[in-house]
């Protein structure tokens, strides 16, 4: 195995849990993450395999977790594995050997360079495994995790994946953020990678459960048997109940890239009237977005955007962000009507709000939330649905009631054991705990007696800076403790429900996101008399972990 050296460095004199990238000589551009994981001193790459970030801006359990620092992708210290979403990609892991008063790795260059290793995956199946068979129905994040979850942990049999958008698993947060047009560059893996791992993608729509002999059945009459089945249908954008908002073009939901390529081929050479119904974080990074060159309009039901989630004073400060790039809000504002184009009476021309107020639209865009994609199940004499439309399960993302059949994603209700959630059940419509709902399925299909683990909920958002956030204040706060200005686009924000961080938010002070993250699944987030004092998180020591 080649060696190769590192530039200024020679002991192994790191203390438990601490880290520092270096650079590798003989290799252009390489780098290394040095680190001592749990007791254990070795390199390993030095980005996150998501989207990039220096994972020495990150944070490391004294147990060996590290955590990047931007979205919350978890990697085991000692093997490079993934433990949380959203990172697919592994670690690659080198050897580090003292010699001659200097520190060396063993690996090879191509590794070095790349630093990401593909997990384990290719599964070739056999006739005899198809009492094993899994069926996954829904392409979004949690059948991700699912999928690669299942091959990662060891998982021989067959794996079905029906998906109705019409292609490959994609980066759903893109669509949003950067109104991404074309699937392949957002695309996780490519129809060679599903197929190395002897994974069977079939385009077509579930309409219904024959939950007694196992099998689903789709809009084009095929019958899909399963052993385990894993239900991540998402979520279904919501309509407007407004007059015009169901007649008239050029009036856009966004979920998939079909949506997107709408929205995109409508602005076209930009200059245009957009009004953006919704305020919440979809509305808001749409209206990010398409703020450049065009006349951008938010209409909002709060006397904020975000308000419900992050407080007055944070919505504001996000409000006045998105103002600068030349955003205009209508808040505490309800939509009447939608009325057509004088030039053209089959589109939208203009939006009239509840106070008499006209705006003028060349198109809008709707951001009013999700509902649970469970429509193939209403009808369904077996399963029962919850008021929202989710199906309620356990801590395994079993459904309640039935036998062999998880639900993950935006339609799952799952008991909720993070800070203030009591295990009462909780839809939570985020990409990363999708993704590790799905995770935890895979495991409890390859190991049942397997107890999960308790992951931190974690989402982001592009604001014109970038908002982190985690925890879950489903259940209700009642104190914000702020520090830092959120209209300077610098702030950490701690909702606390008596003395306890329910969740929090941070921009422009990274790894604070990711540090309370750590410390909420660790039971050891500090108190809000403590941050009301002006504790710096960053400050706070990570306990070992039990």
């Amino acid at each position: 195995m080649p060696q190769f050296k590192l530039k200024d460095v020679s002991s192994l004199s790191l203390e438990l849990g601490e880290k520092q990238e270096v650079e590798v000589e003989g290799v252009e551009g390489g780098k290394v993450l040095l680190l001592n994981a749990g007791g254990k001193i070795q390199a390993m790459g030095p980005k996150c395999t998501h989207y990039g970030a220096p994972l020495v801006n990150g944070v490391l359990t004294k147990g060996g977790r590290l955590t990047c620092p931007w979205h919350g992708a978890c990697f085991n210290g000692q093997t490079g594995d993934i433990e949380n979403a959203p990172a697919l990609d592994a670690l690659p892991v080198f050897k580090v050997v003292e010699k001659d008063g200097a520190l060396y790795i063993e690996g090879e260059e191509a590794t070095i360079k790349a630093g990401r290793r593909k997990p384990n995956f290719k599964c070739g199946v056999s006739g005899g495994a198809l009492a094993s068979k899994v069926v996954v129905v829904g392409g979004g994040s949690g059948a991700m995790g699912a999928i690669e979850g299942l091959r990662e942990k060891g998982f021989s049999g067959p794996i079905t994946l029906i998906s109705n958008e019409g292609y490959l698993p994609i980066d759903r947060t893109k669509l949003s953020k950067a109104l991404i047009t074309d699937h392949t560059k957002i695309q996780w893996r490519d129809e060679e990678w599903f197929k190395s791992g002897s994974v069977e993608i079939v385009h077509d729509e579930v309409v219904d459960v024959d939950l007694v002999n196992k099998a689903v059945i789709t809009k084009s009459k095929e019958k899909f048997v399963y052993s385990k089945l894993v239900l991540a249908t998402g979520g279904s954008p919501r309509n407007l109940p407004a007059q015009g908002f169901k007649v008239l073009e050029n009036i856009f939901l966004l979920r998939t890239v079909h949506d997107t390529k709408k929205i995109v081929d409508a602005i076209g050479e930009k200059g245009k009237k957009i009004v953006i119904v919704g305020s919440s974080f979809i509305g808001m990074e749409v209206a990010n977005a398409t703020a450049a060159g065009n006349d951008v309009t938010v209409v909002g039901q709060e006397s904020v955007p975000l308000e419900r989630v992050m407080g007055k004073e944070v919505g504001a400060g996000l409000q006045k962000g998105l103002e600068g790039k030349g955003v205009k809000f209508h808040m505490s504002a309800g939509v009447d009507k939608a009325e057509p184009s004088g030039s053209n009476p089959s589109k939208v021309g203009s939006v009239h709000l509840k106070d008499g107020t006209k705006l003028e639209a060349d198109l809008v865009v709707l951001g009013v939330g999700v509902a649970p994609s469970t429509g193939y199940l209403k009808e369904n004499k077996v399963i029962r649905l919850e008021k929202d439309g989710s199906l309620k399960t356990d801590d395994n993302f079993l459904v309640a009631g039935l036998k062999d059949v998880y639900a993950i994603g935006d339609i799952a209700s799952y008991p909720y054991h993070g800070p203030g959630g009591q295990g009462n059940y909780t839809r939570i419509e985020h990409w990363n705990v999708a993704q590790n709902q799905g995770r935890v399925v895979a495991h409890h299909i390859v190991n049942p007696s397997l107890k999960p683990n308790f992951f931190t909920p974690i989402f982001w958002s592009a604001l014109t800076g970038q908002l982190r956030y985690c925890g879950n204040s489903m259940h209700g706060w009642d104190e914000l403790v702020l520090q830092g200005n959120p209209g300077e686009g610098k702030f950490a924000a701690y909702y606390c429900k008596g003395e306890t961080v329910v969740a929090m938010a941070s921009m422009g002070i990274d790894p604070a996101m990711a540090k309370s993250a750590e410390l909420m699944k660790l039971g050891a987030m500090p108190s809000k008399t403590d941050l009301k004092g002006g504790l710096d998180i960053l400050s706070v020591p990570l306990p070992a972990e039990g």
